[in-house]
């Protein structure tokens, strides 16, 4: 895992991660803290798609592509 100062590029993201990844990666992504991404998510204001593998959340790789790219 990457520390909190290194921020995955968008060239980063798109060549090395998996299709889902967990909410503390993703959340690295956009600049935030976990707490912060939960809080979001509870709230249905994540920028990327969540999904619900039983009682585990993952994020989906591409919608955080599509949500990284749209400043572009």
């Amino acid at each position: 895992m990457r520390s909190r100062q290194n921020r995955p590029t968008l060239a980063e993201i798109k060549a090395t991660w998996p299709p889902a990844v967990d909410v503390t990666t993703a959340a690295l992504a956009f600049g935030m803290s976990r707490s912060k991404a939960y809080d979001l998510i509870a709230r249905g204001e994540f920028p990327a798609k969540v999904a619900r593998y039983g009682r585990r959340l993952v994020v989906i790789t591409e919608s955080v592509v599509r949500a990284l790219s749209a400043g572009d």
